[in-house]
């Protein structure tokens, strides 16, 4: 639906913090995201030499950038940028490697004015790796 050149025309990230390589689906409520992991990307150099690990704190962010596009994406936040308020609930369950695509599902379960709350879940597989409730807020 979306390459990473179309999202770039919506989120103010820009390699190598752009964490998203395509949108899959998107509409009003939800949008589900993809990131393949080639190796090189600059957080794995240190987490962990010889046993790379993409750390959680990204596979979170991965997961807000994909809920950034959807609420991007309306008329009224164009142009604008998400900011995280809070994140709740963060669990991780399985360890992301260089050569997993990450696939980032996200569904507004609250939207109001630039307020919005959000439930993510990003997979390897069929295997959920991470999940997060994601407060954020529209800016200028």
């Amino acid at each position: 639906m979306l390459n990473q050149e179309q999202i770039m025309q919506i989120l103010p990230h820009r390699p190598p913090m752009l964490l998203v390589d395509q949108i899959t689906e998107l509409d009003e409520t939800h949008a589900v995201g993809t990131l393949t992991l080639k190796g090189d990307e600059f957080f794995f150099q240190g987490h962990f030499p010889g046993n790379p690990i993409m750390p959680a704190v990204f596979q979170l962010e991965a997961l807000a950038q994909v809920g950034g596009v959807a609420l991007l994406s309306s008329p009224e936040f164009r142009g604008k940028t998400a900011v995280y308020t809070g994140i709740d609930k963060a669990k991780f369950r399985a360890m992301v490697h260089p050569g997993d695509t990450l696939r980032m599902e996200i569904r507004f379960v609250k939207r109001r004015g630039p307020l919005a709350v959000a439930e993510g879940t990003a997979y390897v597989g069929d295997q959920k790796a991470a999940e997060a409730t994601i407060q954020c807020m529209v800016v200028d």
